[in-house]
This record gives structure tokens, sequence and C-alpha cells, in this order.
């Protein structure tokens, strides 16, 4: 290479290439952030691997409701927490969006529940207190359903009782609900096993529907027959046979309940299935009366005051009641001009018949109601009423056999018949008053008030004359009288004269009669004196 001009000569030296970087080559600084990518990375595909369900809940209020804070726990178990906390579209309701841990996806089913616990006071019982110190927690209850479910709507108050627990769930029919609440105990012989769980007002608004759950194994003790009362505080009743007084257990007076029993001679049939379907009695004594099978319906037609008389009152066939009152009502005949009572009842024949014999259960008394009918009023049967209870002078109707009645038979042209019937006791009485009155107004008193008067004045004259002319002679009698008994007690005393001359001729007496014994006694001796004399006479 020719050198430039001027300068001094030196020595060759390499000539430098430019050599180009390589665009792939990594410098070690770079290490850390990349190392920190992967790491971010793969804790962002483990939280989405590990991350549980979402769901949305809605309640009617956001009370105790907090996102981040609010936790969700089943069986007292933390399994979620709330996230968000909006209102719905319609601002109606509030909408937690709730994210559970990933064991819970399985319990996200259909019939899952979800409520705020919070203290709560109801139906007797108090929940929640201990949410007063922690907070509010939204509980949660598994369902049986194996469909799976997202979104839910809360519950306003927690169940009764939790999924899972044994026992059986059975409606009620009733007319209201009393003093009844979600919650009140049920009571089998004052002893509490279940408590009701809901209730609701019937489509036709004219009764109510309750649900209860009896806990096993008190369960088995509900069959077919089962009557369902009130219990609820104090049940005082005014009946024919007196007052009755019935009370449950303490908490029943207080809040209200229910009872249940099972009828002795219905005893021992099979268990009731699952939500069987009862009717709910207004107390114990309506719900444990004999349902019977056959009920024939009658008439009596009275004519004396049914003051007292109930329906529901008793009809009793000599101590044994055999029906009752189901209506009463009033009547005019206008032939006669007169009014009467008609007192419409419910036979129960299977209570005329005997079941001790063949243990089955009772019928009729014949194949043939209207011919045994017609034969018992033709010896005397008849309706009477009578008074049950003289506190409360409520009557009840008897049936009994009065062979002195009049002749009479059922009237079979009516619906229902009727059945001849006698006047009361208190009637009988009253008609006997009645003509005793009458009997009565048919004397003239005034007469016989004129009589005695003449009577009474001259009984007055009777008693002057004896006041003037009587009583002075009967006055020197009785003095008369009292001389001699004193003349009489003087000559009794032992020192007069009549006494002692007495004495004197009593020892003669004596003497005497002393002498004729011993004369008796000689000649009882000597007979042969009579004639002869004594021995010494004859010297």
């Amino acid at each position: 290479m020719a050198k430039p001009p001027g300068q001094p000569e030196s020595p060759d030296l390499p000539e430098a290439v430019a050599t180009p970087r390589s665009r792939w080559r990594m410098q070690i600084v770079w290490l850390v952030p990349i190392v920190a990518v992967l790491i971010g990375g793969w804790l962002a595909v483990k939280a989405v691997l590990e991350q549980g369900p979402t769901v949305t809940i809605s309640f009617a209020t956001g009370e105790g409701l907090e996102a981040g804070k609010t936790k969700i726990k089943f069986k007292n178990v933390d399994v979620g927490v709330v996230k968000s906390v909006t209102l719905s579209r319609d601002h109606r309701s509030v909408v937690a969006t709730a994210e559970l841990v990933k064991d819970a996806s399985n319990m996200l089913v259909d019939d899952t529940r979800f409520w705020v616990v919070r203290p709560r006071i109801s139906g007797g019982t108090v929940s929640g207190i201990g949410t007063l110190l922690s907070g509010s927690f939204i509980g949660m209850d598994l369902g049986a359903s194996t469909r799976s479910r997202r979104d839910y709507v809360g519950l306003e108050s927690p169940p009764v009782f939790a999924s899972g627990v044994p026992g059986r769930e059975f409606v009620l029919k009733s007319e209201d609900m009393g003093s009844l609440d979600v919650g009140s105990p049920v009571f089998f012989r004052r002893l509490q096993v279940g408590q009701i769980t809901a209730y609701s007002l019937d489509a036709d608004g004219k009764g109510v529907t309750l649900r209860v759950f009896i806990n096993a194994p008190y369960d088995k003790y509900v069959q077919s027959d089962t009557r369902f009362w009130h219990a609820s505080g104090v049940d005082v009743s005014l009946g024919t046979d007196g007052v009755k007084v019935n009370t449950q257990s303490v908490v029943a007076i207080l809040i209200g309940g229910l009872a249940f029993q099972t009828p002795d001679e219905t005893a021992g049939q099979p268990e009731a299935a699952v939500r069987t379907e009862f009717l709910l009695f207004h107390d114990r004594a309506e719900a444990m009366k004999r349902h019977d099978r056959i009920v024939d319906t009658y008439v009596f037609n009275f004519n004396d005051s049914v003051r007292g008389l109930t329906v529901g009152a008793p009809v009793d066939f000599r101590g044994i009641v055999v029906g009752e009152v189901a209506a009463i009502y009033t009547r005019f005949d206008p032939v006669r001009k007169l009014f009467s009572i008609p007192v419409e009842i419910h036979l129960y024949p299977e209570r005329f018949t005997s079941r001790y014999q063949s243990g089955g259960a009772g019928g009729r008394l014949a194949s043939n109601p209207h011919q045994m009918a017609e034969w018992l009023v033709a010896h005397g049967l008849r309706a009477q009423l009578r008074t049950g209870n003289l506190l409360t002078g409520q009557l009840y109707i008897a049936l009994d056999f009065f062979p002195a009645a009049p002749k009479a038979e059922v009237n079979w042209s009516v619906n229902p018949p009727e059945i001849p019937t006698v006047p009361g006791g208190l009637q009988s009485l009253q008609d006997s008053v009645t003509s005793l009155v009458a009997k009565l107004n048919k004397i003239p008193f005034e007469g016989l008030g004129k009589d005695a008067q003449k009577t009474l004045a001259d009984a007055d004259s009777l008693l002057k004359l004896l006041r003037t002319e009587v009583m002075p002679q009967a006055r020197d009698t009785l003095a008369a009288a009292q001389t001699t008994l004193d003349s009489a007690n003087g000559a009794l005393q032992p020192n007069s004269a009549l006494q002692q001359g007495t004495t004197d001729a009593m020892r003669e007496l004596a003497r005497t009669a002393a002498a004729f014994r011993t004369l008796a006694d000689y000649l009882d001796r000597h007979p042969e004196a009579l004639i002869r004399g004594k021995p010494g006479d004859n010297k």
C-alpha cells in the first residue's frame, strides 16, 4: 500500500474489520425480569386453576353485607367471600356477587339456600347472637338436587332446620294461623318433637297451609289417623259436663304451638307418608272426637225454648253420646199459627252397636234403618231437652224410651226425616204449675175470705165469753182443788193422826193374818179338828 507523501515510514498494522452484533444474543441482566415474568405467569395460571365458582345472590336489603369482608359459611366454616354488593337493575333488591372456594363447586345445586345471619328473635327462638361481635355473614345450606346453579334468591329468614336432619315434613290445613309463626314448636305428649317450617295463605283466601317438620325418631308416631290441634295458651271450655281447663307446656302458653296424638282405638296404623295432609283443629277436645264412618241426619222439632242449646251439643242415649247438634232453626206453621224450633242433629249409628265381641268396626243396628227407626219410635223412643249443667244452663238432647208418650211415627216425607219429641222436664214442670194456677184461680177466695172473717168474729166472741165467765169459775175450781191437795198432803204426813191410825190398823191386820196362817197350818195337819175340836178342849 503506498504511503502518503510527507509521512514517515511505519511498520505495517493489521486493518480493523467491523463485525456486526448478533440480534439474538441475550445479556445476563435480562434473566431477572424473565424469571419474574415466568413466576408471575405461573402464579396467574395457578390462581385461575384454583379459583372457585362465582355466584350472585339477591337479597331484599343489603343490611349486614360488605364487599371484601362478609363471609359465606357452611357449618360455620368459611367457603367464600362477598366481592361486590350492587343494586339490581330495577332497584328493588340488592345483588351480592360472591366467590367460593374451588371445592364448593359441587355444593351449588338448584335447591341450595343462602340467607344473611344476623340477630333474630322469631317463633320463640333466638339465633345469630354471635354476630353481635363478629358481624353478619351469609349462611349456606346444601340442597339435594343434582342440577347446578349460579344465581340464587336469598331467604329473608334462616331455615328452621338444615338439610340432612332426620325426620319428615307434613302439611296441615287450618282456618287461621292463631298465634303460630315459623319456628313455633310441635309437641307430642308435651315433649317438643318438631317445629313449623313455613306457612302460606290458600289461593281462595279461606284458610292457611302450614308445613311442619317432625324430628326422628318421633316422626314414626304420625300415623294416618293422627290428629293435630292448636296448643296455644290455656284452653277453657264450658260444656254440659262442666268447666274444663287444658294446658300445654309453659313454652306453648307463651309463644303458641301445635300438638298431635293418635286416638287409642286407631293406634298401630302404618306411619304417614312424607307431606301427608292433615286437618288442624282448634283444640284437643275437637281433635280427639271420634270420627265415625256412618253419619245419619235427623230433625227434632221442639215446641219449648231451646235457650242454652248450642251447635255441637251432645245427643245422649242413657249416658252415651251418640250424636251432636248440627244446626238450630225456627219454623212457622201457617195452619196452626204456631212457632216451633227444628233442631238438626247428626246421629252416629255405629255407637249403638257393640264391638267387643268380634273386635271389628261397628255398624248399623239393622240392615233396614227405616224399619228399625219406626220400630224404636213405636216403642216409645223420643227426644227430650234436658239440662246438662245447672251452673252454665246449657242443654243437651236426650234420646230415651217414654212408654207413656202419645203414639207417633217418623216423618219420612221431609228431608231430613223428623223424629218425634216430648216436652222437657222444665217444660212439664211449667205446665203443671200453669195447671195448678188455673185451678187456684177457680177457687172463690172472696167468699172464703168473708166466711173466714165471720169465723174470726165468732171466735172473738167465744174468747170474750171464756174470759168473763169460764175463767173465773175455772180459777175457783183450781183454788178448791189446791185446798183439797193441801189437806191430802197434811193427812199423809208421818206425824198425822190419820197416818198413825193407819199404822195401827196395819199392825192389827198383820196379827190377824198371822193367826189365820197359824190356824190354816193347824187345820192342814189336823183336819178332824173341825169336827172334834182340839184334843185339849175335851178335857
